[in-house]
């Protein structure tokens, strides 16, 4: 069902508001939460736009808007291309290495899957396995 309504809301952003990215689509219970970005950044008036252009998808869920912030998710290759060198928190479905948990170096990716070094060790995971995946936010001591 979330990939529907993800489908839908793609569909009437590049209608609505061509240079908004939906980064990520999430149910919970009847609450619809999209986490978008646009290449000038997200800021109020932005989400008041894209939050107007989702009306017919209000009249079934409540929903909220809102920009990457430093936990930004990463969904698509694109996305883990774009942050290499930077630290990311990967969760997968199944085990790799005996591990379903990684946080690390994102050193590569290509169109199947991102190479992590965490740990001290490095591994490659298929996109099609990782459940979930974020940037850590950078802090002083990791700048």
């Amino acid at each position: 069902m979330i990939d529907k309504i993800q489908k839908d809301i793609e569909e009437q952003l590049t209608a609505a508001e061509p240079k908004v990215e939906l980064l990520l689509c999430e149910l919970n219970g009847g609450t619809v939460r999209i986490y978008i970005d646009h290449p000038d950044g997200v800021d109020l008036e932005t989400c008041e736009r894209v939050t107007r252009a989702l009306r017919a998808l209000r009249e079934d869920y409540a929903l909220e808007v809102s920009s990457p912030g430093p936990k930004r998710p990463l969904t698509k290759p694109a996305h883990f291309r774009r942050f290499l060198g930077r630290r990311a928190k990967i969760r997968t479905r199944s085990d790799h290495e005996g591990r379903r948990n990684f946080t690390g170096e994102l050193i590569a990716a290509d169109d199947s899957g991102v190479t992590i070094g965490s740990d001290g060790t490095i591994v490659t995971l298929p996109y099609e396995d990782i459940s979930k995946s974020n940037l850590v936010p950078e802090t002083a001591t990791t700048k």
